[in-house]
């Protein structure tokens, strides 16, 4: 091969995590520059009956990213912005960029991508296609699927497809699973083809963008504004960012601006061509007990940034807090279930009464609540801890589906989560969703363990 497989048993082990806090150490690890090299490399892996698993930056929360069965295909070195076009607001990428490093080779055109995972400076590509990744401003914006016009796929057995996404605003042929291929590979995890290379619509940069951080006496009050600034429709919000008690307290950490005020906390963004509607938003927060004297205001590209390191502190705790008890066993327990907008409040307070139940500590919770989507964290520092935290987070996500909900809004199933994908998904979908992977994948090659 022109790119060996490697066999150190330090660097294989180098590739053995994620941000699951699981460990897989592959047999060996490829990382891949050249297209030609995972076509070889498939091939190869056919010839040998070996799996292959590829990955990214490895910030998957699920273990998707990770394998302690044949090969892991690093794509982050593929990194190549291949092609910019501002007039038709398109990017052609290779599946190792980073969201952030794209960000800032196309804020010169006054463009941007839209999907916003908290770990874009660590996040390809090629990862977010996987699972399908968004983030606080999919409010406005959608997913990563939304987005994505085209895609070069290398399928198990080395071959190759050119997908675009049609043009065409009527379309009647055949099942509506098979008019647009590229949607088969979007959300798949590494399970039905690797991405070579990806063509992302682009949108024009606002010229204005500011963000708010508004303290709330309590969570009630705080869910209860997001719900209303939801439907304010004068408002449109991009995002609207739910911060329990911790995870405020993480949040503010070095910023005494924010002083001790409040028990929850709400952040959201406007973007747009005019100025803010201050006095509106002051308003509507004054009406659920927002503490407006001490709202945080934050302008200009400084500030923004300031704004995401703030809410990225909150996982980045969540990470350092568990890091003692990842060799003995522990692990974070991360959530990212969701229900409809208007049922959160019932079911985050339905969460945390069943962990009361099982006498575990409580959550920190925090997210894109304007999508009624929480994530909820909590640190299990031993197996007996994290069986017992999972179920709990089983318990919630059986009460999740029956209120209309899902057991994964944005980080995908992977290996963590494939135990609760039958809670949601029908025998019919998944002997459905099993077809495509056998014609896709008939030796079952690639990414074993993840979804299915």
């Amino acid at each position: 091969m022109s790119s060996e497989i490697e066999r150190d048993a330090a660097v294989r082990a180098s590739y053995g995590r994620d941000a699951s806090g699981l460990t897989r150490v592959p047999e060996g690890v490829v990382r891949a520059r050249e297209s030609a090299e995972v076509l070889e490399l498939l091939a190869q892996s056919v010839a040998d009956r070996t799996p292959v698993t590829p990955a990214g930056g490895q910030t998957s929360t699920t273990g998707a990213s990770i394998t302690d069965r044949g090969t892991l295909l690093s794509m982050r070195a593929m990194d190549r912005i291949l092609d910019v076009d501002a007039t038709k607001r398109t990017v052609r990428v290779e599946p190792g960029v980073l969201l952030g490093d794209l960000d800032r080779a196309i804020a010169s055109e006054g463009l941007f991508f839209a999907p916003d995972p908290t770990s874009d400076q660590e996040c390809t590509i090629g990862g977010a296609i996987a699972c399908n990744a968004s983030g606080p401003r999919t409010l406005r914006y959608g997913a990563t699927r939304a987005h994505v016009r085209g895609l070069t796929v290398a399928l198990a057995d080395g071959s190759v497809l050119e997908l675009t996404r049609p043009a065409l605003e009527k379309n009647t042929v055949g099942y509506q699973m098979a008019q647009d291929p590229i949607d088969w590979f979007v959300g798949s995890e590494g399970t039905l083809g690797v991405i070579l290379a990806a063509e992302l619509s682009l949108l024009p940069r606002p010229v204005v963008e500011m963000g708010l951080g508004l303290p709330f006496p309590d969570a009630d009050s705080a869910l209860a504004f997001i719900v209303a600034a939801r439907e304010a429709t004068a408002l449109a919000p991009r995002c609207l960012e739910y911060f329990d008690a911790e995870a405020f307290r993480i949040a503010r950490t070095g910023e005494p601006s924010w002083g001790e005020d409040g028990d929850a906390m709400v952040y959201l963004e406007h973007a747009g061509a005019a100025e803010a509607p201050l006095e509106e938003w002051e308003a509507l927060a004054a009406r659920y007990q927002g503490r407006i004297d001490a709202a945080r205001i934050f302008e200009g590209d400084a500030a923004m940034r300031t704004a995401r390191r703030l809410r990225h502190a909150v996982p980045a705790t969540m990470h350092e807090r568990v890091a003692p008890y990842l060799a003995h066993g522990g692990r974070r327990i991360s959530t990212d279930w969701a229900v409809p907008y208007r049922e959160a409040a019932r079911m985050i307070a339905q969460a945390n009464a069943f962990a009361h139940e099982a006498g575990i500590a409580p959550s920190v919770t925090y997210g894109h609540l304007g999508n009624g989507h929480p994530h909820q964290n909590f640190v299990a520092r031993d197996p007996a801890e994290v069986a017992r935290c999972e179920a709990v987070v089983e318990r919630t996500l059986h009460a999740v589906v029956a209120m209309g909900g899902t057991v994964a809004a944005e980080h995908g199933i992977g290996k963590v989560k494939a135990r609760w994908l039958p809670l949601q998904a029908s025998a019919v979908q998944l002997r459905a969703m099993r077809a495509l992977k056998r014609e896709l994948d008939p030796l079952g090659l690639l990414s074993p363990g993840n979804i299915l």
